[in-house]
């Protein structure tokens, strides 16, 4: 995922999609433990004043630590400084205390050289000139694997932790056991573009998602991030529900529109004729439908333009997209005009050969 609606942050793999996050950022009272008291935050203190406090601390301390990496030498790996001028304020900011450094892990003879833990969570915490996604070498917890490979290789090797955090003071990720090799799978908080860009509403939603309460239960599976977890996996099931009766009805919906649109008398002589078969008809609107499904995906994630394209393109581009199609399609009735139909087999021509740069 892709961000969606939010500036800073990025969610992978359905770990907890985009939806449960936008419900949390909205104060969904039905998600669990969203309560000033489920923060640790006593009355008379409302949860917003804990979270503006934490955030006015922390933009002075992003300020202090910002000039000295600035100024930091080229001979310096720059640990120290990302961990205790900025990732240790952040995680006290957050409730979890000073993070201790923890011993490398070994099971079944692989060592886990993770730096931090906060009672069953692993806190892997690297210098900003570390990459999350890159090995490095002489690098202690980034040598051998990348800092989230080995967070996720870790998780993935024992029963004891479910969830863990890795981060090199740039960028945040929260990630979970998940065993999927082909797919990554994480929520991460973009915290330089945040605070350099002042964007207050993605922090509320950092501090909303990885607080203290957050992770603290004796066992793993009963924290508050596995209870939003599970709910987010049992919603996307209602979710693959609805979208297959949405799919059908789409069918039945598209395939006798084409049959009563007065201008499609061979459409039906074929039909009569058995010259195009009943099947092959299904199996072309099973093609148009899932077409859209693709095109709105593909708008919504903002995924059809290069990075270069220009936003009088991508104005352009709305003009032709499935976006205005559903838009019409809630506040206008049907009829017999075609031209949208035919706007639409122009678009999906276009994209099938390499787009109308015109």
């Amino acid at each position: 995922m892709s961000r969606n609606d939010f500036t800073t942050i990025r969610t992978e793999g359905a770990l907890l999609p985009p939806g449960i996050l936008k419900r949390l950022r909205d104060g969904d009272t039905t998600l669990p433990a969203t309560s000033a008291s489920a923060y640790h935050v006593p009355p008379p203190r409302r949860l917003n004043e804990a979270i503006s406090e934490a955030w006015n601390t922390l933009q002075g301390t992003w300020s202090a630590y910002r000039d000295a990496r600035d100024n930091l030498a080229d001979t310096d790996t720059g640990t120290t400084l990302t961990r205790e001028r900025w990732l240790q304020p952040l995680f006290q900011a957050l409730g979890y205390g000073r993070l201790l450094t923890h011993a490398a892990i070994t099971i079944d003879g692989a060592s886990y050289p993770i730096s931090h833990r906060w009672h069953h969570v692993p806190i892997h915490l690297v210098s900003y000139r570390v990459d999350l996604d890159t090995r490095t070498a002489g690098v202690a917890g980034a040598a051998r694997q990348s800092p989230h490979g080995l967070v996720q290789a870790y998780l993935n090797a024992t029963s004891e932790s479910l969830w863990g955090i890795v981060s090199n003071g740039h960028h945040i990720r929260l990630l979970r056991d998940h065993h999927t090799l082909t797919r990554q799978a994480y929520v991460e908080f973009d915290l330089q573009a945040m605070l350099d860009g002042d964007v207050y509403p993605d922090f509320v939603l950092l501090y909303l998602t990885l607080h203290q309460s957050r992770l603290e239960a004796e066992k793993p599976s009963d924290t508050i991030l596995e209870q939003w977890a599970t709910l987010a996996r049992e919603t996307g099931t209602r979710a693959l529900d609805r979208l297959r009766d949405g799919v059908h009805t789409a069918l039945e919906t598209l395939g006798q529109g084409f049959l009563d649109h007065p201008h499609n008398t061979h459409l039906r002589q074929r039909l009569q004729a058995g010259e195009l078969h009943t099947q092959d008809y299904y199996r072309q609107l099973l093609r148009l439908v899932y077409r859209l499904l693709i095109l709105f995906a593909a708008e919504d994630r903002d995924l059809l333009h290069p990075p270069t394209a220009s936003d009088d393109a991508k104005q352009r581009y709305q003009h032709y997209g499935t976006r205005r199609l559903r838009d019409i399609a809630d506040t206008v009735a049907g009829g017999n005009h075609p031209d949208l139909f035919e706007t639409f087999k122009r678009l999906t021509h276009w994209l099938a050969h390499d787009g109308a740069p015109e």
